[in-house]
């Protein structure tokens, strides 16, 4: 009894430093004591033959601060510009299709630190010139007595506001309902498994106001099964994270995602870490696959004497794999800064979907991601 009381101290103290490994996070820790301020900027890139379609640049700033003995803020700010080519329809792009926007963005959450349990509330609002989000957060958290095991669970509410340049008339709404559950339990001195599940019941308008032919059910129902393992190698000093991510939805479409990444200290205040994350998803049960046979809207076949209620040729829909891979540099410097640089390639096929065929008449996607930041704790 002596020994098992000893191992579970022991199996506790390590619990703090194995939550703090990146990709799993401590959902009942205690208050922090130190406040942090950050920077991050994100520039992305896509581009298919012959054509650069989107760019987007990316800078935020986030502020964490202690409040007291058992209360914290976490406050965060965006602003967000795109532009280039858009699609047309499907993998067709017209040339003379040219878009820009921007996005503002921000979010508070505070949140109640108890010894082993914590509960948070939360705000964030974004609006662009033809897309309004507003959403409230609740979250609770708690910890076994020896903190080997913790648990959350969270409900968020959103409501959007869908509007379009090119019909001043459109004015629809979409709100969300969305209900979160995790577990993370030790099961060794190197080795952290998590578990989360994620059910979200949307209501509301899903169609693309810019494309003619594309019609969606008013109702999407979400379910997002998410397994997290870290690992830490203590002959390599290097730690494994790993992960499986099962999505589908009542639009037909049902994904997989399967990432690594290895965290590698290469002294003590540089960290590598190379990534891997590969994707497939199958289509939507109303996407249908374009024929550019004529001049005008790749419109079905029957279209005209019978149009379908739902459709879409949004390649977003349609089945394909997808593969990611980066590389992040993190450098912690003197007086409480810290700096890092991720960059990653992104490359999507519709023949590279898991189990089976792709949608044809995909052009390939590929996009290139680049993410600074900057941090300080004071």
């Amino acid at each position: 009894m002596a020994a098992a009381a000893e191992d579970s101290r022991r199996w506790g103290r390590v619990v703090c430093a194995a939550l703090a490994l990146p990709g799993v996070g401590a959902p009942a820790a205690e208050a922090p004591t130190e406040g942090r301020i950050g920077f991050k900027w994100l520039s992305y890139q896509d581009w298919q033959p012959g054509l650069k379609r989107v760019r987007a640049e990316s800078p935020s700033l986030q502020l964490q601060a202690p409040l007291g003995e058992h209360w914290s803020l976490v406050a965060g700010a965006t602003h967000d510009s795109v532009s280039g080519a858009s699609p047309r329809y499907h993998s067709a792009v017209s040339g003379a299709s040219r878009m820009s926007d921007r996005r503002r963005a921000g979010d508070l959450k505070i949140t109640h630190h108890d010894e082993r349990s914590s509960w948070s509330a939360g705000a964030a609002a974004s609006s662009e010139h033809d897309f309004a989000s507003r959403a409230l957060s609740f979250e609770a958290a708690g910890a076994s007595e020896d903190n080997n095991r913790s648990w959350n669970a969270g409900l968020g509410l959103t409501r959007d506001r869908i509007s379009s340049s090119d019909d001043a008339a459109l004015q629809r709404r979409r709100r969300t309902v969305e209900l979160t559950a995790g577990l993370t339990q030790v099961l060794s001195t190197v080795d952290i498994v998590q578990a989360g599940l994620t059910l979200a019941e949307g209501q509301g308008y899903y169609s693309d106001p810019y494309k003619r032919v594309d019609q969606r059910p008013e109702s999407r129902h979400q379910r997002i099964l998410l397994l997290r393992w870290n690992h830490h190698a203590e002959a390599w000093h290097g730690t494994l994270r790993a992960s499986y991510r099962h999505y589908r939805d009542s639009f037909g479409i049902r994904a997989h995602t399967l990432a690594a990444e290895w965290v590698q200290p290469m002294s003590a205040v540089l960290v590598l870490t190379p990534s891997l994350r590969v994707y497939s998803q199958s289509a939507a049960w109303f996407y249908y696959d374009p024929v550019y046979s004529y001049a005008g809207a790749p419109l079905p076949p029957g279209y005209l004497s019978d149009p379908p209620d739902s459709l879409s040729p949004d390649a977003r829909l349609s089945a394909f794999g997808a593969l990611t891979l980066g590389l992040k540099l993190a450098l912690r410097l003197p007086e409480g800064w810290h700096t890092d640089i991720k960059l990653e390639h992104y490359e999507q096929r519709g023949s590279w979907r898991l189990g089976g065929g792709g949608s044809p008449g995909l052009v390939p996607l590929r996009a290139r991601f680049l993410q600074f930041g900057l941090s300080r704790q004071f």
